[in-house]
Parts: C-alpha cells; structure tokens; sequence
C-alpha cells in the first residue's frame, strides 16, 4: 500500500516538472538592442526612475494553451499527462516490487532450506511474500493429490504445474503495467506531433484570415504548436527507458524465483522419496 501511494505521488511531481519544462524557454523572450538602450539613455536623463511596467503574460507558453487554447489542444495535453502520470506510477510501483523480490530471494536463499522443516522455513517467511505464496502453493499440492482426473498425472508433475503456476502468477504481478509504458513509449509522440499539426493549422488560418505574415505573427502561434511535440517526446523517453529498464529486472528477480521454485521441488521429492522406504 505503501508503495502504491508513493507511486502515485511521484507520479503527479514528475509530470508536473516534466510538463513545464518543455515551455520554460518559451516564456522567455530575447531583449531586443534598440529598446534598451532606448530604456538606458531615458534612465540616465529622466530626472527620476519611472516605474517599471507590469509583466505581461506569455500569450504562446504553455500555461496560456492550457488556459485559453481550444478544445483539441486541452484534451492533447489532458491525454499527455494522464500517461505520463501513469508511466511514473508504474515505473516507481515496480521498481519497488523488484526491489522487495530481490531482498526477499537473499534472505530466502540464506536461511530457508537450513530450517529443520519446511514447516518452520514457510513460517520464517513474511505473509505477503512472493516466495511464501510459492512455498505454500507447492507444500499444498504436494499433500493433496487426490481427485478422479489428478490422480492420472503423476505427484511430480502435479507438484511441477502447481509451482509453475505460482511462479507465473509472480510474474504477472511484477510486469503489469509493461504494456501500458509501451503503449505510451509508441503514441505519445504522435499524440503530441497531432497537437502540433492542430496548432499549426489553426495558426496558419488565423494569419491567412488577418492577412498578415510577419515573422512575429508566424513565430509566436507554431513556436507555441511545437510544445505539444516537445511533451509527446518528454512523456514517451522515460516510458520507452523505464520499460527496458523494467523487462530487464524482471528477468534478473524471475531467475531467482524460478531458482527458488526448483530447490523446493527438489526437497518436497525427496521427502516423498524418503518417506517411501
């Protein structure tokens, strides 16, 4: 729950940071020569400083699209960060659970199969671990085989499907939400080139309609259109990143569950092979 809860808080701080970022240099605007050295020879002769204007807000940065833009561009950017909150939820949520697997799989490795019985070694585990479930699962089915059609398929390989069933089931937790960091890695760029494309169009419209084409009429409204780019590309690198990075944790932490899984079928046979003589 725990984890859960940080997720989702990290979440919403790294989409917020990385959704302004793209517009940080947006909002600034380049001092031009001419004006201020209009400005310095005024400050040298006034007879005292006047006051400096108000500031005036960007009509091109991303707080006004937000604020002000039309209907297409609010649901672009709606639809950015709700990936991009989601892609940081998963990445933290599952860089825990990997995390916790891999402490798990030492202490398990260093203390389970040195009890004096699988008993003791499953009451040594934590209740809400991975390799508790698994140990449980096996144990379990080794000490119920019974049933008109299971009992046509040998104790070994019951006990086998059973545990592969569990370890699978592991598995599925620790990579949900892998699809989801794909699917954001490969549309959120095209999400955001769409919100561009729109923006573009509306501006070229909206100078053909004034009839004027000056570069700061041109300038302003695509510079504008073009953060819709830059954030499809800022939510879809952590995504595309985080699930590689992901895919191949996941594969280290199974090795060591399946690893686990093995040694306890080795033991639950041998115990029925000794209790056989």
């Amino acid at each position: 729950m725990i984890s859960r809860i940080t997720g989702f808080l990290a979440a919403i701080a790294m989409a917020a940071t990385l959704a302004v970022s793209p517009a940080h240099a947006q909002d600034q605007k380049p001092a031009d020569a001419a004006s201020a050295a209009v400005v310095e020879d005024t400050a040298a002769t006034a007879p005292a400083a006047a006051a400096a204007p108000a500031k005036q807000d960007n009509p091109y940065s991303l707080a006004n699209i937000v604020a002000h833009g039309n209907v297409v561009d609010q649901v672009v950017l709606f639809i950015l960060a709700i990936m991009s909150m989601g892609s940081w939820y998963i990445l933290v949520v599952r860089l825990w659970d990997t995390s916790k697997l891999q402490s798990e799989a030492k202490e398990v490795r260093a203390s389970f199969f040195k009890k004096a019985s699988l008993a003791d070694g499953v009451k040594a585990l934590k209740e809400e671990s991975a390799f508790r479930y698994i140990a449980t699962t096996a144990i379990e089915a080794s000490e119920h085989h019974e049933g008109a059609l299971t009992e046509n398929i040998d104790h070994s390989s019951w006990v086998t499907m059973n545990v592969d069933r569990a370890v699978a089931d592991v598995n599925t937790k620790i990579s949900a939400g892998l699809g989801f960091l794909a699917t954001v890695g490969s549309t959120a760029p095209f999400i955001g080139l769409f919100g561009t494309v729109w923006g573009i169009l509306n501006a070229l419209t909206a100078i053909g309609v004034a009839g004027q084409a000056s570069i700061d009429k041109v300038a302003g409204p695509v510079g504008a259109a073009l953060i819709m780019t830059a954030i499809g590309l800022v939510v879809a690198v952590p995504a595309v990143l985080g699930y590689n990075w992901l895919v191949n944790r996941n594969k280290t932490v199974m090795a060591l569950v399946r690893s686990f899984a093995g040694d306890l079928h080795g033991v639950l046979m041998g115990n029925r092979a000794v209790a056989k003589r």
